[in-house]
């Protein structure tokens, strides 16, 4: 492939784009030339084709038909049958439209006898254009050399620039073609040059609010860190946001756009577009999931709440609720939000059911939380909930009748064997019988050799069991498998760091478990603990608040108390597990380490 050649992917982007906003346009919208700018073949033609419109009304239905199949044909990545179906109506209303849309989708599919004969009808109906005499000489010059004919190798911008001219040319279909260039460009790779590409594309209309918006999506596309391209970005869509000051689309582009250097400004941007449009449900909708992201989840539990009074037939929002009710552990208001939403009516089948008995099993319910679970039988829900029943038999003492339950779940796929013998080894391991979950694990793993997720559970369970060397090697093989598992990663550091000597081995493992996800509060507890390991407290400090903030966890706070202990700060130490305790009194790690420190 040339530097000049568009891949096949491209190519096949440059003609849907064509086919959307340049076609499709000029079909419901012809746009008749004066007189004086038309030659005497361009006459006959539109002439050609006025007459075969007019005759063509009582072929409308089959027509339709033609054009439906071969949009279907087109979004299912058919190329040649929708360039087919596209022919044979572009052959039956001779239109030119329809051939032109007919060459380029058969172009795209690398078609060449169809491209040839879509493109030999296009220059019949249309005389004048260049395009489908250059196609059908470059297709009838390498048809005999077996190389690429010059019209596969269209440069995309070139195909993008007469796409955007000619939705121009049609008025109102330029905006939304504009909107969609993003969108059609997804599958670029190298992010920067669609950023280049699509400022390119835009420069002829810098007083379309669409356009800005296209380049201010594709810089927020190519590194939200980077603070160069962050304000390509923000000017951009400044500009937009001038020639369109109250478009909510553009508002919510640049809250999102500020959202990656800073929440608190896109908060406080949101804030002050509000005090202006405060009946915004967008703007408020936008700040309700930036308060999730700063983990103000009452402030943004409170604006879904005002959303919701003022559309009580909108239940998006008080499913909302309930998710962050949830987050928050206020197991009460959960299930009476989600109990609301089941006499409503709400969501798809069973999904309602499914959070329900989630929330009798959360509250230790595990009889009703069982009897919810066997309610849900349909779908991927209906598998979920058969391992979840099994899980709550498990729960309520009743191991072997819980082992027989999912040894009669129709496991059909190997993944679903898989959690089968997961969850057989999870009830095990709960009874406390850690040496018979090892047992499952291992006949699991030898009948799916590598499978990830055996592997990590086994590792857990050796880690357990003190065979320390098969979970080290265990996990070494998981990321043999999957270098960027930023959960095996850790396991293996935390390994290391909190059972053998190798503390700075298993911290520069966690760290790079840290890099992937930067964020995850029990990557952060392990790395807080390889400090504690190494004597720096301050650091150990800082890293395992950092990760008690995010996650209330209590072997977190069984950390963090140590360390506290360790800087002979005890009031706050017992402060921390006692807040912790009131949560989760029975949790094995905090109290093995609050009895053994305070013996």
């Amino acid at each position: 492939m040339t530097a000049h050649t568009i891949p096949q992917p491209r190519r096949l982007l440059a003609a849907a784009f064509v086919s959307v906003f340049a076609c499709a346009t000029a079909l419901a919208q012809p746009r008749p030339q004066p007189e004086g700018d038309r030659s005497p073949s361009a006459r006959s033609a539109e002439n050609s084709r006025s007459a075969e419109n007019s005759r063509s009304e009582g072929l409308s239905a089959e027509l339709m038909y033609r054009l439906l199949v071969g949009d279907i044909a087109f979004q299912r990545g058919e190329s040649a049958l929708a360039a087919r179906a596209y022919l044979e109506a572009a052959r039956d209303v001779r239109d030119v439209n329809l051939a032109r849309r007919a060459t380029e989708l058969a172009l795209a599919g690398r078609q060449r006898s169809l491209t040839l004969d879509a493109a030999r009808l296009w220059a019949e109906l249309d005389p004048a254009a260049d395009r489908p005499k250059k196609l059908i000489a470059g297709l009838a010059n390498g048809s005999r050399g077996g190389t690429e004919p010059p019209g596969f190798g269209a440069e995309l911008k070139i195909e993008l620039e007469r796409a955007l001219a000619e939705a121009a040319a049609a008025g109102p279909r330029l905006g939304e073609a504009l909107l969609q260039l993003n969108r059609l460009l997804a599958n670029e790779t190298d992010k920067k040059a669609t950023l280049r590409l699509v400022q390119a594309l835009a420069q002829p209309y810098p007083n379309v609010a669409e356009a800005q918006f296209a380049i201010a999506l594709a810089a927020l596309n190519v590194n939200p860190g980077d603070s160069a391209t962050a304000s390509i970005g923000i000017e951009a869509i400044d500009r937009a946001l001038v020639q369109k000051p109250r478009w909510e689309q553009g508002v919510l582009l640049k809250a999102e756009i500020l959202g990656k250097q800073s929440l608190d400004r896109s908060a406080d941007y949101l804030l002050g577009f509000l005090k202006d449009e405060p009946e915004s449900k967008v703007a408020n909708s936008a700040l309700a999931q930036v308060r999730i992201q700063q983990r103000r989840y009452q402030d943004a539990s409170a604006i879904l709440q005002m959303l919701w009074e003022k559309d009580k037939s909108n239940h998006e929002y008080q499913f909302g609720m309930a998710m962050l009710a949830i987050q928050m552990k206020d197991w009460g208001k959960a299930e009476a939000l989600f109990e609301e939403l089941k006499r409503a009516d709400y969501g798809d089948e069973g999904v309602v059911d499914f959070y329900l008995a989630q929330m009798a099993e959360e509250t230790g319910r595990y009889e009703l939380a069982l009897e919810r679970f066997r309610a849900i039988s349909d779908g991927e829900r209906g598998w979920l909930a058969g391992l979840r029943a099994a899980a709550m038999l498990g729960k309520l003492s009743r191991i072997a009748e819980a082992r027989r339950y999912l040894a009669d779940l129709p496991a059909v796929s190997i993944e679903q064997r898989v959690q089968v013998q997961q969850a057989d080894a999870q009830i095990l391991r709960d009874s406390g019988d850690n040496a018979a979950a090892y047992s499952v694990l291992t006949g699991a793993l030898a009948n799916f050799p590598d499978e990830p997720d055996l592997l990590y559970d086994l590792a857990m369970i050796a880690e357990k069991l003190d065979k320390i060397d098969i979970a080290e090697a265990k996990l070494a093989r998981l990321i043999e498998l999957k270098p960027e598992n930023a959960q095996a990663l850790n396991a293996l550091g935390y390994t290391l760091v909190d059972r053998t000597p190798r503390v700075a081995e298993g911290l520069a493992l966690i760290e790079r478990a840290l890099v992937i996800a930067p964020d995850d509060p029990f990557i952060l507890d392990s790395v807080g603990w390889a400090h504690f390991r190494l004597g720096r407290l301050d650091e150990a400090e800082e890293h395992l608040r950092r990760a008690l903030n995010q996650r209330p966890d209590p072997e977190i706070a069984a950390h963090l108390g140590e360390v506290l202990w360790a800087k002979g700060d005890r009031v706050r130490a017992q402060d921390v597990w006692q807040t912790q305790l009131r949560s989760a009194p029975t949790n094995a790690v905090l109290l093995e380490t609050v009895r053994r420190l305070t013996r």
